[in-house]
């Protein structure tokens, strides 16, 4: 999970999975855990995936795994914890829009709690769904714009700083315009996922599959 690409921010990730404890926890997100198994195994990626906690469960279940983020900690850590469940996965450091994949290279992208700048959120968008299969799902988490209050409360539930890194259902409705929406709520759920994400927060929930 990255929220910016200079130093600092890099600084604070790096510092924030150097920790004793996993950031979000070991186990997989709870909505990528209930989705993930209905699908078919193939090749599947996460962006900003941090500690691997879901990459290292998409391996449990037969998937072919590509990760990235820029946080080298969170690559040994997520290595780490791929080797003590005896899977592998394939982890690059990269800031977004470094990122390089195949053209429809893959046959599902989650995502978790992957928030980007306003800046480049539409030409992130862009780029993960030139990596994406015709045919392929898209499946994410991520907090909505009215999380912002909550956090405001809470700041143990976590959340990026800015509302605009944060999702509403149109936003993500206009910029995937090229996909069956099977699933798309938002709901409110109390989170416990490590220290990072302890509280109530307000989640928007995704699964679509492109059509062209």
């Amino acid at each position: 999970m990255s929220f910016k690409k200079n130093i600092s921010m890099k600084d604070f990730w790096d510092d924030r999975y150097s920790q004793s404890e996993f950031a979000y926890g070991e186990k997989p997100n709870e909505y990528i855990k209930d989705k993930l198994p209905d699908f078919k195994p193939g090749k599947i990626l996460f962006p900003a995936e941090g500690e691997g906690r879901n990459a290292v469960y998409a391996a449990q279940l037969g998937w072919e795994v590509s990760a990235f983020d820029f946080s080298s900690k969170g690559k040994e850590r997520a290595e780490l914890l791929a080797a003590s469940k005896g899977v592998s996965i394939d982890y690059k450091i990269s800031s977004f829009l470094e990122e390089n994949y195949d053209y429809e290279e893959f046959d599902a992208i989650a995502m978790c709690f992957v928030h980007f700048l306003p800046d480049i959120k539409g030409q992130m968008h862009h780029r993960l769904n030139s990596y994406l299969k015709v045919g392929g799902y898209l499946i994410m988490e991520a907090f909505s714009k009215e999380h912002r209050q909550l956090n405001k409360v809470n700041p143990a539930v976590g959340g990026p700083p800015d509302e605009n890194m944060m999702y509403s259902i149109e936003e993500l409705k206009n910029d995937f315009k090229n996909y069956d929406f099977i699933e798309l709520v938002q709901i409110k759920t109390t989170l416990n996922e490590g220290f990072g994400h302890v509280g109530e927060g307000s989640v928007i929930r995704l699964v679509a599959r492109k059509i062209s």
